[in-house]
């Protein structure tokens, strides 16, 4: 039976479960703004873990081909389109000529420039090579203020689909590797009657696949929906954090293959910090829908080892506004079932001895 305290309340989770020597915890920080997409860290995850491939099946509404945390997907990238920024920002191409008939005008949004001093804001003074190719990649300067530059991609547009000034829209794309929260207070931990799920030194959380019995009482009870069974196995997977890397000081592998850096790892209190100054940073650039998700220790879940920095509301990536651990009320509601079972009972002894006499 877990400690009441690991249901709910402050928690530390690697001297809570029995680590009297566990040094600071480890987590994962997702910066999503930096993503590109690439699934470089789905690949590695795959390759080091012997994680069976999971096909190539496209979703039909996304370049996306996993579409979900699953069993054989411990990390996935999410593709996100969006016909128009979200969010209380001004749409990135609002009010910009998009045909020719504008003359010079258009000419100066389509390269990117100021019509007032044929500058581009966004370009560093100079830089004509990167000025000419975001020309043709049709890229163009927001106007949401000074020196911001639009955060989309319309040169990755799929086949058939225009990027020149004509024929432009307005969208972004959103990316983010998706993984296990590592929750502090993790409902998965309390309902496994077999002990195959185990809180690391790290202050992760683990399944044992040789001791579970694969009776599925952690899918339900994940708040974030993680843990999943595999077909034909039956037992539950998902991201260990590699932890036989963390134990010999190695860098898990889906952190080690990110190449933007969207994906970074070490203590937990130090990757705060630097998110919240990731925060900071863009809501000076004018990106003021950057927020942090996972990250506050009083939320419902105690904070997650794995947080992220988002651009736009949770829901819009698949991930619940406000979690809350699955098993904070058991212990109440165990009690109001005790009393329930005790009336019952003394209700029962009350009609026999009533109706012998």
């Amino acid at each position: 039976m877990p400690d009441a305290n690991s249901l709910y309340g402050p928690l530390d989770p690697a001297p809570d479960a029995g680590w009297t020597a566990a040094g600071p915890r480890m987590g994962f920080f997702t910066d999503t703004s930096v993503c590109i997409g690439c699934k470089a860290c789905e690949v590695a995850c795959k390759e080091w873990n012997a994680v069976p491939e999971s096909g190539f099946d496209l979703l039909g509404m996304s370049y996306d081909n996993t579409g979900a945390l699953t069993a054989n997907s411990w990390r996935h990238v999410a593709f996100i389109e969006q016909p128009v920024p979200a969010g209380h920002r001004t749409a990135t191409f609002a009010g910009n000529p998009t045909g020719g008939s504008a003359g010079a005008a258009s000419a100066a949004v389509a390269a990117g420039t100021d019509s007032a001093s044929g500058t581009n804001p966004g370009v560093p003074a100079g830089d004509a090579d990167v000025a000419a190719r975001m020309a043709d990649a049709g890229s163009s300067t927001a106007p949401d203020g000074p020196g911001t530059r639009f955060l989309g991609m319309p040169g990755a547009a799929p086949p058939g689909r225009g990027t020149g000034a004509e024929t432009r829209t307005d969208f972004r794309w959103l990316m983010m590797s998706d993984v296990c929260k590592h929750c502090t207070h993790a409902a998965c931990l309390d309902v496994c009657p077999t002990g195959s799920l185990f809180r690391t030194e790290f202050g992760t959380v683990v399944v044992q696949e040789d001791i579970c019995n694969g009776c599925g009482y952690c899918i339900s009870a994940c708040p974030y929906g993680v843990i999943d069974q595999r077909r034909g196995d039956g037992r539950a997977w998902k991201c260990t954090l590699c932890y036989d890397r963390l134990g010999a000081g190695m860098t898990p592998a889906c952190a080690q293959a990110c190449p933007t850096e969207s994906i970074q790892y070490g203590p937990l209190d130090e990757l705060r910090e630097r998110a919240a100054q990731r925060v900071a940073t863009l809501h000076g650039r004018g990106v003021p829908e950057a927020r942090l998700y996972g990250h506050d220790p009083t939320d419902g879940v105690g904070g997650d080892g794995a947080f992220f920095l988002l651009l736009d509301e949770p829901e819009v990536y698949g991930l619940p506004p406000d979690p809350v651990v699955t098993t904070r009320d058991l212990p109440r509601m165990w009690r109001r079932a005790g009393l329930a079972a005790l009336a019952m009972t003394a209700a029962a002894v009350a009609a026999f001895v009533g109706g012998s006499s």
